[in-house]
């Protein structure tokens, strides 16, 4: 999961890019990057940290031209180091960089196809590179030097035949203009809005709905599964859908998780997803202990806060912001290693004691992944003098890992892993635990587009909706997502990208 936006405006995009990634900085916090293009000529900055960390005014001031793209990453396979930083480029053909969102779950095979077939170099491990390249290679086929727009639709529509996976894309060809497109099933989110200047139209393409809002762009739509767009530098813009049978099925753990509650996504408010969730598990506490005896409801922040507020209006109880938190601590669930995150736990937040003291606690997340948040939780509940400790989980117990964008971890280090309700209330010490059903969580978020047919639900039920993911990738995710793989990993990133190298050609 990162964040990703393109813009092609009537003057210089720097401060309208930096501006939009700041609102996706909660999409990724490990690097940032801008590419811009003037005249022909591309100037990028990018490097490890948040925006604000990775971005100077003498930066800005290269980075001039009224087209460019941006991202934030959010590191997918746990490794972090300066050449995984995005956009990447390659200089032929025309000149091409691109952000990208998402996992491919062909990259091996891709690879092996770039070195063997299409004789291009990929330097990292990361799969945004090898989707640069497919991209490259099906432009460079065409052999025209200056491509129209139906031209670039249809190599988007030959890599389409090749790549598998989730992924939304921006990329940015010099001196012609910015291109997007979304996989197929539409699994990672992608929207477009445009604003009148007293020069003409100007067009973003942002991950998230919310980017839009800060700089007064109105949104259009979503970018459709399987459409690109392409916007030339003279600001026309150009729609195609290039996958006949794509199939929208968006991934649902954005409306639980890592959307911003004020974005919209394929017509989905997810603030009104976020507060249909916390209703619908209020009914459900209801059902199975209509005589509860919960005097307060307490939100982990930020991401179950709504969902909270829903459920303590419903069950008729006490609203309170018992946990502070420090907003400088990233999310704990993609650090490497146990021990550093059961640290970053105790750093992130802090009960207020007078919340706790002698109260029968129901304490709300949007979801549970390793358990480790959520025990420690409890604990400090416990030790603020809390009588009892309920917990409630926004989402279904995650059991399967997820293969779309998100560093979901080993299956094996999920606590729902093999596991029932009961025995993860014990491992996390909660006197009860009550999960959402995967039934409310679909209802609540297709209740705001009735014309989403389906959602990718893999993380809660294991059915993966691309037809190559099967126990052999699964095996092999496992071992290269487990801690002490991540961990090796990370001892490992000293300032330099992962190499790949060549591949054998045997």
């Amino acid at each position: 999961m990162c964040g990703i936006v393109g813009i092609v405006g009537k003057k210089d995009v720097n401060l309208a890019l930096y501006d939009a990634l700041t609102m996706l900085q909660h999409r990724g916090q490990d690097a940032a990057g801008i590419m811009t293009c003037d005249d022909g000529k591309l100037a990028q900055q990018k490097g490890l940290g948040l925006v604000r960390d990775v971005f100077r005014s003498r930066h800005m001031q290269r980075l001039t031209g009224n087209m460019g793209i941006g991202h934030v990453r959010y590191p997918t396979a746990g490794s972090s180091s300066p050449a995984l930083a995005q956009p990447f480029y390659v200089n032929s053909p025309y000149g091409i960089a691109l952000a990208h969102n998402g996992n491919l779950t062909n990259t091996e095979q891709l690879c092996n196809e770039l070195f063997l077939a299409d004789l291009r170099h990929i330097n990292t491990d990361s799969d945004s590179e090898v989707l640069l390249n497919v991209l490259a290679h099906e432009l460079q086929a065409l052999g025209k030097l200056k491509p129209e727009p139906e031209d670039i639709f249809y190599a988007v529509s030959q890599l389409y035949k090749r790549v598998r996976g989730g992924f939304s894309v921006v990329a940015m060809i010099a001196n012609h203009g910015v291109l997007a497109f979304r996989d197929p099933n539409g699994i990672r989110p992608l929207v477009f809005g445009e604003r009148e200047s007293k020069k003409g139209k100007e067009y973003i393409i942002a991950s998230e709905s919310v980017a839009l809002d800060v700089m007064g762009f109105s949104l259009t739509r979503d970018v459709g599964a399987g459409e690109a767009i392409f916007i030339s530098v003279d600001g026309q813009i150009h729609t195609h859908q290039c996958v006949k049978n794509s199939n929208l099925s968006p991934c649902i753990f954005e409306h639980v998780y890592f959307a911003r509650p004020d974005s919209i996504m394929d017509g989905v408010s997810v603030y009104k997803a976020r507060l249909r969730q916390g209703e619908k598990l209020a009914d459900k506490i209801l059902r199975q202990r209509p005589e509860n005896d919960i005097d307060v409801v307490i939100p982990i922040p930020d991401s179950s806060r709504v969902a909270g507020q829903a459920m303590a209006y419903k069950l008729g109880v006490k609203f309170r912001e018992g946990l502070v938190k420090n907003r400088y601590i990233g999310r704990t669930f993609i650090m490497p290693g146990q021990h550093q995150r059961k640290k970053s736990v105790r750093q992130k937040l802090n009960p207020i004691d007078l919340e706790f003291r002698g109260k029968n606690v129901l304490l709300v997340d949007d979801s549970i992944v390793r358990g480790t948040t959520c025990k420690q939780i409890i604990q400090m509940a416990r030790d603020a003098g809390a009588a009892k400790v309920y917990f409630a989980s926004a989402a279904p117990a995650v059991k399967h890992p997820n293969v779309y964008g998100i560093d979901m971890p080993s299956a094996k280090e999920l606590i729902a892993h093999n596991k029932s309700d009961e025995e993860i209330a014990e491992e996390i010490g909660a006197d009860w635990l009550i999960y959402q059903d995967i039934d409310d969580l679909i209802a609540a978020s297709a209740e705001g587009n009735p014309e989403i047919k389906q959602f990718e639900l893999a993380v809660f039920n294991g059915v993966y909706i691309t037809s190559d993911v099967d126990k052999k990738y699964l095996k092999k995710l496992d071992k290269a997502r487990n801690d002490a793989a991540q961990m090796a990993r990370a001892d490992t990133d000293q300032g330099v990208g992962s190499i790949v190298g060549l591949h054998n050609a045997s």
